[in-house]
């Protein structure tokens, strides 16, 4: 990590802020002394790694297949088995 001071960040701050934005972390100093670190900022932790973290989201377990129970066979007409009880409330 390069170690700058401050009237050399003051007079070409867009070249450090260049080479920040490429990655790299710059240390200022005022009278040699490490005042602060310009570094890039962290990724962006989207809303499902955010809940993920917390425990709020239990992600599925991935490759685990889902065995599904087949479709039931009826003769119930369910249109009209829905008509008639909307029919019934009214």
């Amino acid at each position: 990590m390069e170690s700058i001071g401050v009237r050399e960040l003051r007079q070409n701050a867009s070249v450090y802020l260049r080479r920040v934005a490429a990655g790299e972390s710059i240390t200022v100093t005022d009278h040699g002394v490490p005042v602060a670190v310009i570094s890039p900022p962290p990724p962006e932790v989207t809303l499902r790694e955010r809940l993920r973290i917390s425990g709020e989201l239990i992600p599925a377990d991935a490759g685990r297949n889902v065995l599904l129970e087949p479709p039931v066979q009826s003769d119930l007409d369910v249109s009209a088995e829905l008509q008639w009880q909307r029919e019934d409330r009214f």
